[in-house]
């Protein structure tokens, strides 16, 4: 009885109420329902240094760091001490290149481009301790020839020239490659060289103001970002880094370039069931033997990076057998599932709507790498809708809302798999909605409002 007539003093008041209410007395109304979204627009980034569970299956690898990664999305399938800072050497020519080739695409530079290379820099070249094409003083170059050079035969007065011939000195183009790396999200590399060698090795164009045994030092999650971003944005790279061999005319004689990845499809560390086609090599008394791998297996790219492996002497093949060793484990640990547009839902509360939530949906396919045994069905996902759209509760999503608006991303989770990406983000998509949603009335709202009391 006391019930009944709590609710006719309800309904009574609900006429001169209504206006209030409307105005901003329904922010309950769907707060049970907040958990299914975050307040920022973009997923917490896990830390990178946190143990993965792909360190924790057995794979150690005799090396002093490693990581391997899906191209297209950057998926990071393994790491170990992927975050740790340590000389690269010849590696580096692939931020070199990347600069290059950015500065062909503008139209700054042209491949038929003829380069006449300094002195130093002929210098340089000349230094047959070194791996190098001898540039001859006073003689022309073409940046086609000079890029294969660099890529194939890891040539390093031809890196200098490309340099030269991008920013003018070696010392602008080494602060055009930092700040490269700055864009690309790489805050924490030493760059002091374009081609990987110890500073004193430039000789007279050796970077001022610092030791002349200072050396590039790169952790494996940049130069895996540099790899793919290369590969990305110009995946002909591979047409060159795949030759096993050509010859260099240096005006005075030919020389022969044999490319140093003996994983190349017939090289004496090559693998049948592995088609590597790139990408390149680098080695010094610091960094040891260092490797950025790549292979196009089944149609789905991936890149690998091994650095520091052993180099007992010039036909040690360790970070070969490494790297073999990696790629293996992906192949057999991982299967590769697309989950096509649309297949992945949830439902989001919305703030004074006609209806009290809104399906969501992913707006196109997106390819996962799994471990085997997990099926696209066991994918969950985790809404991060734009902080512009939410309720001033941050709670619900603001009504109205029209079909297909883009409300988020949505992130793909798998329990026991850290689906991270090597620019540090979660691997994720655009999420929109599935029909629209026109916003409630005062009648409606205010309703809502008396049946929340019970």
């Amino acid at each position: 009885m006391h019930l009944m007539k709590r609710i006719q003093k309800v309904l009574i008041g609900l006429v001169t109420a209504v206006m209030v209410f409307a105005v901003g007395g329904a922010a309950a109304v769907q707060a049970a329902s907040s958990s299914a979204m975050t307040r920022t627009s973009s997923a917490t980034t896990a830390s990178s240094k946190t143990k993965t569970a792909q360190q924790t299956q057995g794979l150690h690898l005799d090396v002093k760091s490693a990581i391997a990664i899906d191209e297209k999305t950057g998926q990071i399938l393994y790491q170990q001490n992927a975050d740790q800072s340590v000389p690269v050497a010849s590696l580096s020519k692939l931020l070199t290149l990347y600069i290059v080739i950015q500065a062909i695409q503008d139209g700054k530079l042209s491949w038929n481009q003829m380069v006449k290379p300094s002195n130093n820099v002929c210098a340089v070249s000349q230094d047959t301790s070194l791996s190098n094409v001898p540039l001859e003083q006073g003689k022309q170059y073409s940046v086609k020839n000079l890029y294969q050079a660099t890529l194939i035969y890891s040539a390093n007065g031809a890196a200098m020239a490309l340099a030269q011939a991008v920013a003018g000195s070696q010392k602008k183009f080494v602060n055009m490659m930092r700040q490269e790396a700055k864009k690309l999200g790489i805050n924490d590399a030493q760059i002091y060289t374009c081609n990987g060698l110890t500073n004193k090795l430039m000789k007279s164009d050796a970077y001022p103001g610092v030791s002349p045994n200072a050396e590039n030092k790169f952790s494996a999650k940049d130069m895996a970002l540099i790899s793919m971003k290369l590969l990305q944005e110009y995946p002909e790279i591979v047409k060159t880094s795949s030759v096993k061999e050509m010859s260099f005319n240096t005006g005075n004689q030919q020389v022969q370039m044999k490319n140093w990845n003996w994983m190349l499809p017939g090289g004496q560390c090559s693998y049948t069931l592995l088609p590597v086609d790139g990408l390149k090599t680098g080695t010094s008394d610091a960094a040891g033997a260092c490797f950025v791998g790549t292979t196009n297996k089944d149609g789905h790219r991936i890149i690998t990076v091994v650095l520091g492996a052993s180099h007992k002497n010039d036909s040690d093949p360790a970070r070969f057998v490494q790297t073999q060793k990696l790629m293996s484990y992906i192949y057999h640990t991982y299967n590769y599932v697309i989950l096509k547009k649309g297949q992945k839902t949830a439902t989001l509360p919305v703030y004074h709507g006609k209806q009290v939530n809104v399906k969501v949906a992913n707006t196109s396919a997106e390819g996962l790498w799994l471990k085997k045994g997990t099926k696209a069905n066991n994918v969950a996902v985790k809404v991060n809708v734009k902080k512009s759209l939410l309720n001033k509760k941050g709670n619900a999503l603001a009504a109205p809302l029209s079909n297909h608006e883009t409300v988020g991303t949505m992130r793909f989770t798998v329990d026991g798999q850290n689906l991270e990406t090597v620019n540090g983000t979660k691997c994720a998509v655009n999420a929109q909605t599935t029909a629209a949603v026109k916003k409630a009335n005062i009648f409606e709202i205010a309703w809502r409002w008396v049946t929340n009391l019970f």
